[in-house]
Order: structure tokens, then sequence, then C-alpha cells
């Protein structure tokens, strides 16, 4: 190794001890901000405060901001004082329509809302991330982006948000980032581990709804009408041949009728019956072939019946999550120095979904999983129920982990 090599890679090298003293001595102010963020949720597209909040932190660290991003989100940019690329860190930062069930001191104030997906601590999380990466600045090899993007949770009917309008919007593009990474905390593995796949970790997700029409008649007499419930019960049956009859059984889908209303007397013939469902896939091929079959499926029965039925899907939906190769391959021994080498779990990947992958569409991305299950302490409640609630000891965690990786890949595109 010529000396100039030698001098630019000890220059470039990920400081892991001064990251995790940082680190260390920010905890406490990370956890009371995902406290106060716990107590003040806002909805998806609603997140006025909390973008505020993030903006004017971010600028109080001396990081380029742009506010509001995507209706409410921020883009806040962190240049290096050496030369490199540019890497974007995400968060999210909405919350769900749930009444909290818990009786923590930080519990939602909000009637009916509640941070029960934990972008509560994801953003402030990231926020650790710029204050410890802003305190070693002068060293950084390159630029981070920081994304805390609104409405992940799904952005209400009839209006854009989400990781779609942050890329629309041009969050990866001034400047042009390289990669992107991102976390999401839960329960599918213990505080002090993460969940790891070089692949599929996350499903696709798309919302549809079916309207079966019917024709009302005296329940007495069905005949002189047009019965649409059990046209509904057989589009139902019939749905769920595709996914175990008719899709190769060696890939993952889940469809899920989650709703289904119609009627209004028990004697009256219904006008029509409404069903709400969702289909999930790790494939982008076999996601399409569903959803193809799901419309003549539903158009058959319907025909059969002499009746009209449609099927509308709500919007494009979310992609599979799919951890880019390299990406993965560099992660891992990154990781394993903040987790220890046990501390960084193999996980099979999960039908839950995420609107993570639209960053895909401009840089390749990694996604992992931060443990925050601690049977122990009773936090062991799953993503989006009213007593869900994360190990705060997996904060810290999740901050070293994205330093360090970001880091780590600009020293490596050095």
């Amino acid at each position: 190794m010529n000396l100039a090599l030698g001098l630019l890679l000890a220059v470039t090298a990920v400081p892991d001890a001064e990251i995790a003293a940082a680190t260390k001595a920010i905890t406490p102010e990370v956890v009371a901000l995902r406290r106060d963020l716990h107590a003040h949720p806002e909805l998806s597209n609603r997140e006025e405060r909390t973008g505020g909040l993030v903006a004017d932190r971010l600028r109080g660290l001396g990081l380029e901001v742009r506010h509001p991003v995507a209706k409410t989100g921020v883009v806040g940019v962190l240049r290096g004082g050496r030369p490199g690329g540019v890497v974007a860190l995400r968060a999210d930062i909405d919350a769900l329509p749930i009444q909290e069930a818990g009786d923590a001191p930080y519990k939602s104030q909000v009637p009916g809302v509640m941070h029960a997906c934990g972008h509560d601590a994801h953003t402030a999380i990231l926020l650790g991330v710029a204050e410890v990466l802003s305190g070693l600045v002068d060293r950084l090899p390159g630029t981070v982006v920081f994304l805390f993007q609104p409405a992940e949770e799904g952005a209400p009917e009839g209006e854009e948000g989400g990781a779609a309008l942050m890329v629309k919007e041009g969050a990866l593009d001034d400047p042009r980032v390289e990669a992107v990474f991102g976390l999401h905390v839960g329960g599918w593995v213990d505080a002090g581990q993460m969940g790891f796949s070089p692949g599929p970790i996350f499903a696709s997700s798309d919302t549809f709804t079916i309207t079966v029409a019917g024709r009302t008649v005296h329940g007495a007499e069905p005949h002189r009408g047009l019965d649409p419930i059990p046209v509904a019960a057989e589009i139902v049956q019939a749905l769920q041949l595709i996914v175990t009859r008719q899709i190769d059984g060696r890939q993952p889908r889940v469809l899920t009728i989650g709703r289904i209303q119609g009627g209004t007397r028990f004697n009256i013939i219904a006008s029509e019956v409404v069903m709400d469902g969702t289909l999930r896939t790790h494939d982008a091929h076999v996601r399409s072939e569903i959803k193809e079959r799901m419309a003549r499926t539903v158009k058959g029965v319907a025909e059969a019946h002499g009746t009209t039925a449609t099927l509308r899907f709500l919007d494009e939906g979310n992609p599979p999550t799919v951890n880019d190769a390299a990406l993965a391959t560099m992660a891992r021994p990154a990781l394993e120095r903040v987790f220890g080498p046990d501390g960084v779990i193999d996980v099979e990947p999960l039908m839950v979904a995420e609107d993570f992958p639209y960053y895909g569409e401009k840089a390749p991305y990694f996604y992992f999983e931060l443990g925050t299950r601690n049977e122990a302490k009773g936090v062991a409640s799953v993503n989006h129920t009213a007593t869900f609630d994360v190990d705060e000891d997996a904060l810290p965690l999740g901050v070293r982990a994205l330093v360090t990786l970001a880091w780590e890949y600009l020293a490596r595109g050095r």
C-alpha cells in the first residue's frame, strides 16, 4: 500500500469509537424526543407539528433544509468536510388512527391517533443521526441527505403523498443521491438485535375495493330481485382459489378481504355489497399476475349470476421491498460492528409492506429491521396495535447503525 492511499484510508475509515461515544452522549435527548413525538402524533399528510420540529432541529445543527416537501416532509443536507459521494437516510413521521390503550407517561394526547407503528422512534433516531454526523462533519467523506417522509401509512384517498411524492418533488435529486438506507422498528426481532435479508424483506401491498350490484326486494321473495350477498361470498372463495391453485406454491402471497358491508335489514335483499381487501406478494411478476386474475374472476363470477361486480385498486400500491445485493454485502460487516456478530439475524421476508421501494426508482437501497421487542419489560405487542411500544434501549443502536452505514458507504466510495 502506498503512503497516499494509506493516509486516505486512515482519514475516511469509519470512526466507530467516536460514533459510539457521541451516540451515548445524546441518547437521553433521543429518548426524550421520541416520547415527545409519541405524545403528539399526527396522521398522514397532516404532520404539521412534526415537520416543523424536525426542520427547526436540522437548522439548529447547521444543515441545509427544505420544508415543506411532499406536503409536510423535510429534506436536510449535511455536506461533509471531505469530498465524496451522496447517501440518503430516511425516517417516516406519520401516525395511525388508533386509540392508544397503554398507560405510559408519554401516552398519546391526541384522541384516536397513535404512533402504533414506531415512526416516532424512526424520527428520533434519524434526528440523533444528524446530530452525531454534524459533530463529525469535518471528516465526513461526502454528503448525507436526511429524508423525513410523511404519509408512509398512505395518504388520504384522493391525495398524493409518501415516498412517491418525495421522489416526485426531487428529494433525491439535488444533490443526486447514490444509495438510500432505512430501518423499521418492531416486535419481529428482540431488542439488541437487527433483522437482515439480502433480498426481499417486505411485501408489496395493493388495497382494493369490490362492489357487487344487487336488486333489492323483500327478503321473502328473493327470486324477484338479485341478491348480491351470496355472489360476494362466492367471489371471496374464488379469489382464494387464485392464491391456492393458480399461483406457484413456492411464491409467497396473501390476499385478504378485511371488510364486507351490505344490506340494511334482516328481511330486505341488499342493493349492493362492498368488500375491501389487500394483496401482498414478494415478486413483481406474481403481483401483476394475481391482479389480472382477480379482475377476470370478479367479472366472471358476477356474470355467472346475472349481475355485475367492479374491482378497483385504490392507488398504485407499494412494490415489494427488495434489498440491493451489493449494499447488503457491504452492510452486514458494518452492522456486525454495531450489534455484534450474534446480533445480526437472518430473517425470513415478512408480508407487511412499506413505501420505501419508491426511492429505488432513483437509487439502490438497503432496509433492515431494528429489534425493539423485550418481553421482560412487557414490550411485546406487534406493530399497528393499541398497545404497541418499543424498548427504548434500542434507539441508540438505531442511531449507531445508520451513522455507520452512511459513513461506510461514503468511505468505500472514496
